[in-house]
């Protein structure tokens, strides 16, 4: 990321992966609810419209929480933290840990890259990183979408995560743990280009001007910032994603068809649903993540040169 000359900071491209994974995984820690909550208001109205006058289960951020907490109890609101953990060791590592250095490699060394080359690189890592991450993917929104109820006769789809990475790959084959692969990947080049883009392009300029040292305000920020951006971006490929990877087999001809479904069925406001959870979750998971990995960086860094 832009700031902090290699006199200051230098971490290497290993120090940069571990980081950014570590980081991955303290922000999913803080802001797990608020993914939770995201899932679900996404895949509500899914399997069929609600009848007429009938009110929906899920309304809103906090009563979405609410519910979950009244209704299942608390600790479904971590359903999946063990495949997220996964997913942000596997993922978070590689497509924000070797931003920097596809920048570099594709800058040819220039001191200065330009946006084509910021995009290029944020695409890769992006894509690079969902080959690694899918299988932990389907698992956290397969989790995190089930709800458990044994008094209305809703049981668990799966009893572990191990459980659900065996269960998808006996019943559906290597593929089910790869399902939606593509459109994870569109969406990430999407989420990567906005997100990494956005904060390295607003520290840069911050630093630039001299608004802010290269400290916790600057990175709040630009981590702030790029939340948002990237949450008005990628909501309705994230809303398909989502639907896509929780769906039985059969129950869409394709990502592409599961779109056009949501909006035949839903009308195209389907396509922003779960936008204020979507926004408090990046928004924050930004804010968390970027804020740690500068932190990180810094400490690994200082305990490397004694």
């Amino acid at each position: 990321m832009a700031g902090g000359s290699a006199a200051d900071l230098g971490p290497t491209a290993v120090v940069k992966v571990f980081s950014a994974g570590t980081a991955g995984c303290v922000a999913d820690l803080v802001t797990f609810p608020l993914d939770t909550a995201k899932v679900r208001l996404q895949v509500q109205g899914e399997s069929k419209a609600l009848p007429k006058g009938q009110k929906a289960t899920y309304r809103g951020v906090f009563g979405t929480i609410i519910t979950i907490v009244r209704t299942e109890g608390p600790r479904n609101l971590y359903n999946g933290l063990l495949a997220g953990l996964h997913r942000q060791m596997c993922f978070a590592s590689v497509r924000i840990g070797l931003y920097d250095t596809m920048k570099q490699l594709y800058a040819h060394g220039a001191e200065n890259p330009g946006l084509g080359t910021r995009l290029l690189a944020g695409s890769t890592t992006g894509a690079m990183a969902v080959a690694f991450a899918q299988p932990t993917d389907v698992v956290k929104v397969r989790f995190q979408a089930q709800v458990h109820q044994p008094e209305n006769g809703s049981v668990k789809r799966y009893s572990s995560t191990t459980e659900a990475y065996r269960t998808i790959a006996r019943v559906e084959g290597l593929k089910g743990l790869w399902k939606g692969c593509l459109l994870n990947i569109a969406r990430n080049a999407i989420v990567n280009c906005s997100e990494l883009v956005t904060y390295d392009i607003i520290k840069e300029q911050i630093l630039k001007n001299k608004l802010m040292t290269d400290n916790m305000p600057c990175h709040f920020t630009a981590a702030f910032a790029a939340g948002f951006c990237t949450t008005v971006v990628a909501s309705p490929v994230d809303v398909v994603k989502t639907r896509f990877m929780n769906s039985v087999p059969g129950q869409y001809g394709g990502a592409a068809n599961c779109a056009l479904t949501m909006l035949l069925r839903e009308g195209p406001s389907a396509f922003y649903k779960g936008f204020m959870p979507s926004f408090l979750r990046l928004g924050s998971w930004n804010i968390v993540m970027f804020v740690s990995y500068e932190q990180i960086q810094r400490v690994v860094v200082r305990f490397q040169r004694g």
